[in-house]
């Protein structure tokens, strides 16, 4: 079968071959100036462009870049620190590229990297300027602290947060704060910054004013910005004062954080001022009146009021009787018959106790306080209660080298001597016969409240042998003894068995012999 055609299809045909012949070079050559075009704005992996906001979804933000395609960039890289978009469909932003095609025919755009180099560049201006960054401190680390610059984290060394060292920055944390970038390293990321550099130059202004018009006495107003064991640093808008722990309180102060904290705004008295090394002191208790002066009138001596306690020591308890005025109360002042009890055995602290004012010295500001003066008096008690001759009864405490120490009523104690226990027996052996916890009967032999003394006797429950002896043999009379002992001084001589006297060379004769009658 043999096809044929009209004169005008022949010509269609040339021309349609020819079009064709003609779309296909240029549609080469827009290829290559496409590629050409990415090649000169050096599209290689970090490189910032601009892109247009397309699309914002819930997940993604769609940025047309005039790339291949479309950048799906994850919305949360274009919230701001309130966690709020940032950009709207139409936005100019820029982004950076990190592949032209990932392997599936999609760009991968960055708008985080961006971010950072748009932050470093504002970093590097600023520090070819000399010119402060705002920033603000969120960490501790070994050295220093950790400063955010929006996008950039810096290093902030300890030395160069203040014109004073700054252990406790947490009065700074959270601030906007100015510094200066002093070393930037982007290669290595690496930026440290100072804030002393700032507030040096802040205050030099401030500085020559305040310290033109400053004078002892004068009163300002201050920011606290460091403490130490022994006080407080206080701004004082230019220079710093130290407000020592002595003179925070009237009343004694554990440490400075117990009356004042980092940023507190405290209004403080000039106390001295040494123009010549800058140095100011400063006071906190002037700003009120000293409860020293008078206090002897206001509390005489056997005054009797109720107080805090507010330190408990070895030696005794400290109680605050008004406010800034604490006296001591030594541990022999807290009961009548424990000296040796620890303080933290009669009263806690926190407690509210009575107390007797003993003495007051205003010069040295110093109070004593005595509680046990606040109780009835057991040996004032047993003095009234109890007179020379008197029979008390009690159970043995203990047992010394020189007595037996007996219980008596209101829990104090009565001696009983060594020459106070046997007439026969020397105290040495008589001591042996008792143990401690024995109830015995004792004769009250002397009492002496002041001293808290009271001496007792056993032996003298029974008449002296030697006194009845002696009533009944007049001087001159003859006795029978035995020799015990002679020597340069003269002789011992026994007799009643018991009793053995010293007689010298010429004090005696011999009158008779006799032999001992064997037992």
């Amino acid at each position: 079968m043999c096809l044929t055609s009209e004169p005008g299809d022949s010509y269609r045909v040339a021309v349609a071959a020819l079009v064709l012949q003609e779309i296909q070079p240029m549609t080469e050559s827009f290829a290559e100036l496409f590629e050409e075009s990415l090649s000169n704005t050096q599209l290689r992996p970090g490189a910032i462009i601009i892109g247009t906001v397309l699309d914002i979804n819930s997940e993604a933000v769609i940025v047309n870049a005039g790339l291949k395609s479309e950048g799906v960039i994850p919305r949360v890289q274009f919230l701001n620190a309130n966690g709020e978009i940032e950009v709207e469909v139409g936005d100019q932003v820029e982004v950076a590229l990190d592949a032209v095609e990932d392997g599936f025919g999609a760009t991968r755009l960055s708008r985080e990297k961006a971010k950072r180099d748009q932050a470093w560049k504002f970093l590097e201006k600023a520090f070819e300027a000399e010119d402060t960054v705002n920033g603000r401190i969120n960490g501790k680390v070994k050295g220093g602290f950790t400063v955010e610059l929006g996008d950039i984290r810096a290093f902030l060394p300890g030395s160069l947060v203040d014109v004073r060292p700054v252990r406790d920055t947490a009065y700074l944390e959270g601030k906007d704060l100015e510094f200066k970038v002093i070393k930037l390293d982007r290669r290595r990321n690496n930026v440290v910054v100072s804030r002393r550099a700032v507030v040096e130059q802040e205050y030099s202004a401030e500085r020559e004013k305040l310290l033109e018009n400053l004078q002892e006495g004068q009163e300002l107003k201050g920011v606290v910005k460091n403490l130490t064991d022994y006080g407080a640093f206080v701004d004082l808008g230019g220079i710093d004062g130290l407000l020592h722990i002595t003179d925070m309180a009237w009343k004694r102060v554990k440490h400075p954080s117990d009356v004042v904290q980092i940023g507190d705004e405290i209004t403080v008295k000039v106390l001295k001022f040494d123009r010549e090394r800058n140095r100011v002191s400063l006071g906190l208790k002037q700003m009120g009146d000293d409860p020293w002066v008078a206090l002897a009138r206001r509390y005489p001596e056997s005054t009797r009021l109720f107080g805090k306690v507010t330190n408990i020591a070895d030696y005794g308890c400290f109680v605050e009787i008004e406010e800034g005025v604490e006296g001591l109360v030594h541990v022999s002042e807290m009961d009548w018959t424990n000296k040796n009890i620890h303080p933290s055995k009669v009263v806690t602290l926190g407690d509210e106790v009575e107390v007797m004012v003993l003495d007051i010295d205003e010069e040295r500001r110093r109070v004593s306080l005595g509680i046990k003066q606040c109780k009835s008096n057991p040996w004032d008690e047993f003095a009234v209660t109890h007179n020379k001759n008197d029979h008390v009864s009690g159970k043995i405490k203990s047992i010394t080298d020189f007595g037996i120490f007996i219980g008596l009523d209101g829990g104090i104690d009565g001696l009983v001597h060594l020459s106070d226990i046997s007439w026969d027996d020397a105290g040495e052996d008589a001591i042996r016969n008792f143990k401690k916890g024995d109830e015995v009967e004792t004769v009250v032999l002397s009492v002496d409240p002041e001293r808290e003394r009271i001496s007792l006797g056993i032996k003298q429950l029974a008449k002296d042998p030697f006194s009845t002896y002696v009533a009944t043999n007049s001087k001159g009379s003859i006795v029978h003894g035995v020799v015990g002992a002679v020597d340069a001084k003269g002789a011992v001589i026994d007799w009643l068995t018991a009793w053995r006297v010293i007689c010298a060379p010429l004090s005696f004769r011999v009158i008779g012999w006799r032999m001992p009658v064997p037992c």
